[in-house]
């Protein structure tokens, strides 16, 4: 399966406008936003646990990144409340699931393959002290990306270059980019060589920023 793997192109889905696609898992439903691969793929996917749902154990062998946007994320590491960002690098294992629901924005098999950083963060703790209406926080860095989240004030302009490309999902508010509007869960990938350049909407925004990592983008080695 591909979805959205030409790399080389400007994408914006507006996720919550696409419908939930059952996983393997019975409770367990996605959104793609791209992918290459079936089950076992390199993917970028919104992803919808209902309440006392868990997915079976299983191991990263291409490593795991996500975001919880809502409820509580839970495995047999603790609890991953609305906020944390997490790495599970190649070789990590867990079983996830929720007792009570939730929702995570998640990407499978995008890791440096010798990468056995793991971490979690509370993103909103990570944030300096504005600028211009802008307060960010650098979540990771190597040689491969940059991975960062910001709030912005009312009206507030981002901008990054975005060197190897760039990745940004609208956590909250809504912001407008090349004369169109990107709400809540929007996500937006642009290829080597554009900048973004964001202003926030009258409630301001949260989003989430990847950079510099599009170069590297491949199917999984299985």
């Amino acid at each position: 399966m591909e979805l959205n793997a030409d790399f080389k192109s400007r994408v914006v889905i507006h996720s919550d406008q696409i419908e939930w696609v059952a996983s393997p898992m019975p409770g367990v439903d996605r959104r793609m936003l791209d992918r290459i691969g079936d089950e076992v793929a390199r993917a970028t996917s919104i992803v919808r646990y209902a309440p006392n749902s868990k997915f079976s154990a299983h191991t990263h062998t291409g490593g795991e990144e996500f975001i919880v946007l809502e409820g509580v994320f839970q495995d047999e590491h603790g609890d991953f409340p609305a906020g944390t960002y997490v790495r599970n690098p190649p070789t990590t294992s867990h079983t996830p699931g929720s007792d009570d629901g939730c929702v995570i924005f998640v990407k499978l098999w995008q890791f440096d393959m010798d990468d056995r950083t793991q971490f979690r963060k509370t993103m909103a703790e990570e944030l300096a002290t504005p600028v211009n209406g802008v307060a960010t926080a650098e979540l990771h860095r190597d040689a491969r990306e940059i991975v960062s989240y910001s709030h912005l004030d009312a009206d507030a302009v981002l901008v990054n270059s975005g060197t190897g490309g760039i990745e940004m999902l609208v956590i909250d508010g809504s912001v407008s980019e090349g004369g169109e509007t990107l709400g809540k869960g929007a996500w937006l990938r642009l290829p080597e060589g554009h900048a973004l350049n964001v202003t926030a909407g009258p409630t301001g925004a949260k989003v989430w920023l990847k950079t510099g990592h599009l170069a590297y983008a491949q199917a999984p080695r299985i």
